[in-house]
């Protein structure tokens, strides 16, 4: 198994030596190894076992160092990273040559972020190429938010695993990209849509479910649970599918019909930020129970309720 540790140097290591670690986020869990190194990079999807055909995202720690890897920044890219990097944003820039086309999946463009984590940025700043850092779980299931959730599924097949804590927000970054030098959205995420709108006016959303994906986090089924997810009514879903067959996630209401061990109240006090921070903790933990299936409910879509949606969707499908 992987060891768990706060070793900054000891992961640096590892990975300058063409090997995989885990690594939090302020987002989710990463997967991470060189993008500069091509066998690196297809190391991260065998131990996914992630379609080649679904981009990954290359995370530094400056603006600087973006500019050595992507060909131009456009000016309302610019405005956005300076305002929300570090942060969960994820910008779409077309990339030089030093970035393997594998990374990108054969586009053109590069997926970028400056991620949040004062652990990871330590590592970052040490190192001279940027991560290729997707979430550390087996392709298509539930993103991992804490250490442990990473050795669960994939401490076999990587070294070490960085601990930073559990993760801040919970869900991966909202992803933006540009056509004709307009911002398009391509993955809701960790930063809210009206606070983007707010910087730069409205902006298209193009989070179509898709098998042939333009950026990370597109595919009709991901985020996935085991079990079968259900998503509806639970006040009708409840008592139609047995409530002690059933494992149910709610926004903020209990059902004490239901076993305790069998639910997950997302925020009790109806706050959607911790709901999306305690999302794929809840889908974990209800997908190990003896129940027949999940049955959960949309939250409210202010701030980050889309992404939430979002997900759940991805997880139905």
């Amino acid at each position: 198994m992987a060891e768990i540790g706060i070793d900054i140097d000891q992961a640096k290591s590892f990975l300058d030596r063409g090997q995989l670690i885990g690594l939090p986020t302020e987002t989710v869990y990463g997967l991470a190894g060189n993008a500069f190194n091509e066998s690196a990079v297809l190391k991260i999807f065998q131990v996914k076992n992630r379609p080649s055909f679904d981009p990954l995202i290359a995370h530094t720690n400056s603006l600087e160092k973006v500019k050595t890897f992507v060909k131009d920044i456009p000016d309302v890219a610019l405005d956005l990273a300076e305002a929300f990097w570090p942060g969960p944003l994820t910008l779409l820039l077309p990339k030089k040559k030093r970035i393997p086309l594998l990374l990108t999946s054969g586009l053109k463009t590069v997926a970028v972020r400056i991620p949040d984590h004062p652990i990871t940025t330590e590592l970052l700043e040490k190192l001279d190429y940027p991560l290729a850092a997707p979430s550390a779980n087996p392709f298509g299931y539930v993103s991992p938010t804490t250490a442990h959730h990473v050795q669960d599924q994939l401490g076999e097949a990587i070294p070490y695993i960085l601990d930073g804590g559990p993760c801040r927000v919970g869900i991966e970054s909202t992803i933006i990209g540009f056509e004709n030098n307009k911002p398009v959205v391509y993955r809701l995420g960790g930063k809210r849509i009206d606070e983007i709108e707010k910087l730069i006016g409205t902006v298209r959303i193009r989070t179509n479910m898709s098998s042939d994906p333009t950026a990370p986090g597109m595919l009709k089924s991901h985020y996935a649970p085991v079990k079968r997810v259900v998503i509806g009514d639970l006040e009708e879903l409840i008592p139609k599918l047995n409530p002690l067959k059933v494992a149910v996630i709610s926004f903020q209401k209990d059902y004490p019909e239901v076993p305790e061990n069998h639910k997950f109240i997302l925020s009790k006090t109806g706050n959607i930020d911790e709901a999306a921070a305690n999302l794929f903790s809840a889908m974990r933990k209800m997908d190990k129970t003896a129940a027949n299936c999940i049955v959960a409910e949309y939250v409210p879509e202010i701030g980050l309720g889309k992404a939430i949606n979002d997900r759940l969707k991805r997880a139905q499908a």
